[in-house]
């Protein structure tokens, strides 16, 4: 019996010696196998590079300026007080622009707006500019308009406009598409941000223009900001604003919109011609931060030499809650004025000719970065003036001349430099930076004239695109 417990013992001392073995022999094996790199087998997937077929390029105007209650019976009914007139900018081998207008139910018997279009070239997306203006002059509107036609967005802000006492503003929605836009107009006001029901799922039909009041979706708002939203076709999106002191007529404008939020936005040419009195200043600032509490600075210096024409001035701003600083102090002159703060920020500016009789007031917005050969249009109307901004890191050297090449004016700019020149009204010209990113605006004065518009860049043709099959 002793023989046997030994000999079983012996056996099972012997299988956990061979097993533990065979652990540890395991243990450094995969210790081993992870500190030795292996063989790998790397396969890069299939990609095809495409570029897309370049498409038409589509400018829409926003069209003659309007008014309401001259028919007692229908207080409310629109009509065109003035026509616009559309000035076209298009290379001398570019295929021939096509020109036709929309049809705006809002308005019965009055001309659309003008859509311009040009089809793309065997080379790529053919480079177009169109500008347009009106005048006013009659016992309930007075004053000068000028605008840049702009490519439909399917997202862009407006900030212009107001909705309180002796305004009498109108938002302006054009689809030049082929099919129908449904349209969200979100508007921050005093209390933040809020989608009224008269903003809320409008359908623009294709090839038409919606024309919506703003004191219906604004009432006594002072310093409205609107953002656009678009689904199912892009919108060109502008606002028309008027206004009435006690009974009479000052000044009318149309301003379009701003892209996108940043958080350095720069407005060039603004030209003052009245300084500010009694209090109440001629040269107002608007800015949102749409997003969150900021604090926004606003910088003014001169277009020429670059001086400071103002101490920075530092406001803070409540998230969706537009603000206006008053830029009083500004000397008769011609301004370059940066808003910058922490978050992305949509600012404009507002300035007027005068209070009396016979003045005019403008709405002045960020000029976006051109970086590319871009044509630009100057429309019919008082002295014009080309404000340019070299927002780039680096030095560059300008050129501007027809849109055919020919008469051309090269500018040395610095970084952050500025200068301005006047240009002819109804002629088209091509802004060439050699690549660095510049801000170009046209602003137009004179007598009872007060107008500007930002000059934005040429639409690229459609980048290649990666696709994987």
């Amino acid at each position: 019996m002793s023989d046997r417990r030994v000999f079983r013992w012996a056996s099972t001392s012997a299988r956990m010696l061979v097993g533990s073995v065979v652990a540890i022999g395991a243990v450094v094996a995969v210790v081993t196998a992870v500190s030795i790199p292996w063989p790998t087998l790397a396969r890069e997937p299939v990609a095809v590079v495409a570029t897309p077929a370049p498409a038409s390029t589509v400018l829409s105007c926003d069209g003659g300026l309007l008014v309401a209650g001259r028919d007692l019976t229908e207080a409310g009914a629109l009509q065109q007080a003035a026509p616009q007139t559309v000035v076209i900018g298009a290379a001398p081998d570019a295929p021939v622009p096509d020109s036709q207008a929309l049809s705006s139910a809002d308005v019965p018997g009055a001309d659309g707006p003008t859509v311009v279009t040009a089809e793309p070239s065997t080379t790529g997306r053919t480079d177009l500019a169109a500008a347009g203006s009106a005048t006013a002059a009659s016992d309930d509107l007075v004053g000068f308009s000028a605008s840049a036609c702009r490519p439909p967005l399917m997202d862009s802000w407006l900030v212009s406009g107001s909705a309180t006492t002796g305004s009498a503003d109108f938002i302006l929605l054009s689809n030049p598409g082929a099919v129908a836009a449904t349209v969200q107009l979100t508007v921050h006001g005093a209390t933040g941000a809020q989608t009224p029901p008269g903003g809320a799922d409008l359908i623009v039909p294709a090839g038409t223009q919606r024309v919506i009041p703003l004191a219906g979706l604004a009432r006594g708002e002072l310093s409205p900001v609107i953002r656009v939203t678009s689904v199912g076709a892009p919108v060109q999106a502008a606002i028309q604003s008027s206004l009435t002191r006690v009974l009479e007529p000052g000044g009318v404008d149309q301003a379009g919109a701003v892209t996108a939020a940043s958080e350095v936005q720069t407005i060039a040419g603004v030209v003052v011609t009245e300084v500010s009195a009694g209090g109440s200043a001629a040269t107002v600032v608007r800015v949102l931060s749409p997003a969150g509490d900021t604090d926004a600075t606003v910088t003014v210096r001169d277009v020429v030499g670059g001086a400071s024409a103002l101490a920075p001035i530092t406001v803070p701003l409540a998230a969706g809650i537009p603000t206006e600083i008053g830029l009083n102090g500004l000397e008769v002159g011609e301004y370059v004025i940066d808003v910058e703060a922490s978050l992305p920020i949509v600012s404009g500016v507002w300035q007027t000719s005068g209070t009396g009789e016979g003045s005019d007031f403008a709405w002045l917005l960020p000029s976006p970065a051109i970086s590319v050969p871009t044509l630009l249009a100057v429309p019919d109307g008082p002295t014009a003036t080309l404000t340019l901004v070299n927002s780039g890191d680096t030095a560059t050297a300008v050129t501007v001349s027809d849109a055919d090449g020919s008469d051309a004016v090269t500018v040395d700019l610095s970084p952050g430099g500025a200068t301005r020149f006047d240009v002819s009204a109804r002629q088209g010209y091509l802004l060439d930076s050699a690549g660095v990113p510049v801000l170009a605006a046209v602003t137009m004065s004179g007598d009872g004239a007060l107008a500007g518009f930002p000059i934005w860049p040429a639409d690229a043709a459609a980048p290649a695109i990666t696709v994987y099959p």
